[in-house]
């Protein structure tokens, strides 16, 4: 008889604090089946990096349907190279890769830093909110510095991003559908204006990197809307869950804030839930996965997994080693991983020697969703 779960992914106090349901889960099963969702979820540390590497287990995108009316969210996503495998991943990962590897990263380092220094400046130290007045804005400005957008565009990205991602909930609702297509649409129409722009007049940026490449158009759209999209959003949240964690137990960055940033990752994982597909059978966690079936991974409880982690539900500020998945594991781990954790680096680094007396002025405000964890508000005060 195979495992089963009955976690529901709804309830607000899993949404609130998904991690003791996690734990409870994992105690009883490495993979169990999950009839809400119709497919395997993955618990252990082990499920969840065997799931990843397994080169049978892969990310198939279909299109959403009604396939018409969300043509525009379809689009931008069976394009990208995080919705597919290689070979066609690696032809779509390649130029992006070549690209980060020009050095766009260090070059950024500096900006990183004034960046971090301007939106110091500007805060009221007796109030302010960590994550709308910091945490947010400084990874989506650094992003259009990367990608060469200007950073007018950062209030209408942030937007068109947060109404996308709303999507990989489970359980979305016809408001949140139309405002994905619309932002999806508007997302694409911007994109290949600066795709077309970069053509006749090349910068040094990563979307001329792109607009040079062999990537089609629709891909090199899906492209520049991923790496503004994913490049922002999960670097927000780590940032936002990394620093409330912290402040609830009055912990401050250690002494080699590196390891620091990799137990933000670790802790409070961004991104939840990753799904693959299989395409031929697969045993993984002590069940068969078999063909079509779907196995999510659940990377917040791979990161709690107590065979792995001591004190694993412990915020552990120089915790070394680290093995935590949150950037993925295989042919799909995270290509920005490098701008992320210099990026959470040099901003954690800057707001603590800034204000090294932080702390909560108030309870921090979910943003109230499972797959895409973070906080909307975390009111603090420096003085």
């Amino acid at each position: 008889m195979r495992p089963t779960s009955t976690l529901d992914l709804h309830d607000p106090a899993v949404v609130a604090d998904p991690y003791p349901a996690l734990a409870e889960e994992r105690s009883r099963h490495e993979v169990a089946w999950h009839e809400a969702s119709g497919g395997w979820l993955a618990f252990s540390h082990a499920a969840v990096s065997a799931v990843q590497r397994n080169r049978d287990l892969g990310r198939l995108w279909r299109d959403r349907e009604p396939a018409a009316e969300l043509e525009p969210f379809n689009l931008l996503h069976r394009n990208q190279m995080m919705e597919n495998e290689p070979p066609r991943h690696t032809r779509l990962r390649r130029p992006v890769a070549a690209a980060f590897n020009r050095g766009h990263v260090e070059r950024l380092r500096p900006r990183v830093r004034s960046l971090a220094d301007e939106l110091l400046d500007a805060l009221d130290p007796t109030a302010f909110d960590l994550v709308r007045d910091f945490a947010e804005p400084l990874p989506v400005l650094v992003i259009c510095e990367l990608l060469g957008v200007p950073a007018s565009m950062v209030g209408s990205l942030r937007a068109w991003s947060q109404a996308i991602v709303r999507m990989y909930e489970p359980g979305t609702g016809p408001d949140v559908v139309d405002a994905a297509v619309r932002a999806s649409a508007d997302f694409a129409a911007y994109a290949r204006e600066l795709v077309a722009e970069r053509r006749a007049a090349p910068r040094d940026d990563l979307v001329s990197d792109l607009a040079r490449s062999e990537l089609t158009d629709d891909e090199v759209v899906a492209s520049v809307v991923l790496l503004l999209n994913a490049g922002h959003e999960a670097s927000v949240n780590v940032f936002g869950n990394g620093a409330t964690a912290m402040l609830r137990r009055g912990l401050v960055p250690g002494e080699d804030v590196a390891l620091t940033v990799e137990e933000c990752l670790r802790f409070d994982s961004a991104l939840q839930l990753f799904e693959r597909t299989a395409t031929a059978p697969v045993e993984v966690g002590g069940v068969v996965v078999r063909p079509g079936e779907k196995v999510s991974v659940l990377l917040g409880s791979a990161n709690r997994d107590e065979r792995v982690f001591e004190r694993a539900d412990s915020f552990v500020v120089d915790r070394d080693p680290n093995p935590h998945v949150a950037f993925g594991v295989g042919v799909h781990f995270c290509l920005g991983a490098p701008l992320a954790r210099m990026e959470l680096a040099e901003s954690m680094s800057r707001l603590w020697e800034r204000f090294p007396r932080l702390a909560l002025t108030g309870r921090p405000e979910s943003r109230g969703t499972f797959v895409l964890r973070g906080h909307r508000s975390v009111p603090v005060a420096a003085e």
